[in-house]
């Protein structure tokens, strides 16, 4: 028996962008034209006013840009938290939280460090403000999921070996349980360094692969702490759901695959 992601997907890709600039209204087109789903770590302090401003999108369009993906907390003025005092870093993610939920109406619960700095105390405090993930930018170069979603660490930066890795990903051997890659940036860098192919041609490369899950940072955190939340039997043949998001599994013997769906309880032994 072996997890996979919903409806049987062998694998998930993933994108994260920070800082909320105008590029991402092209890394958006760029992203919905190919079929892939992003989380975008924004500043609500730095939203712009109206849509004419030259650097930051403005407060007003979050909704309508971002719709189809998710909107996440970056810090309301892009500070760097380990420096900060504690209540401080509170109303740093705090605020970011609660303004974007206003601007999108929907629940904020994820988050990525401004300039990727962390500590185990502020770990601690995102916990108490129910952020559920952060991501790092200390890439992996891996696909494994998280041990600690707070500590987050991708894939790559879309500026390393994100050809040569995406290759890699479309191979990734059958050991690897529930197979993830996760690549994170900032769209100004694309402006500036005058390379949208690069995201073009990797997005052409990951399009409309049927086994792949095309996801958001939160969805994908979702799914596997519902998959580490199962319950399990004393021999392991019986698994109870008790979150309110379906699981999925493949079945060694015969490749049959099985939902274990909210609050279901599932003998996945052989007939």
């Amino acid at each position: 028996m072996r997890f996979v992601y919903p409806e049987g997907k062998k694998q998930a890709l993933t994108f994260s962008y920070d800082d909320g600039q105008i590029h991402d209204r092209k890394l958006v087109e760029i992203l919905n034209r190919h079929g892939m789903k992003g989380t975008f770590h924004l500043n609500s302090g730095t939203l712009a006013r109206d849509r004419n401003h030259d650097v930051f999108v403005a407060a007003d369009e979050v909704a309508e840009l971002y719709a189809g993906h998710e909107v996440a907390v970056h810090g309301v003025q892009h500070r760097n938290l380990p420096t900060l005092t504690r209540n401080q870093v509170v109303n740093e993610i705090l605020e970011d939280r609660r303004t974007l939920e206003k601007l999108t109406g929907g629940m904020v619960q994820g988050m990525s460090y401004a300039f990727g700095s962390y500590s185990e105390e502020i770990i601690g405090i995102l916990k108490n403000l129910g952020i559920k993930y952060s991501r790092t930018v200390n890439s992996t170069n891996g696909f494994f999921p998280p041990a600690d979603f707070l500590a987050w660490h991708p894939t790559c930066h879309h500026g390393g070996r994100l050809m040569e890795l995406g290759r890699n990903f479309l191979s990734v051997p059958g050991f690897v349980e529930l197979p993830l890659m996760y690549v994170w940036g900032h769209s100004f860098e694309f402006a500036g360094n005058g390379d949208w192919n690069v995201i073009e041609e990797f997005a052409e490369l990951m399009e409309g692969r049927e086994e792949i899950w095309y996801a958001t940072n939160g969805e994908i955190c979702d799914y596997i702490l519902a998959v580490r939340s199962l319950d399990s039997s004393g021999d392991g043949l019986t698994l109870k759901n008790p979150t309110a998001v379906s699981v999925w599994i493949r079945k060694d013997s015969d490749q049959e695959l099985l939902e274990i769906r909210p609050g279901e309880c599932v003998w996945i032994g052989e007939r």
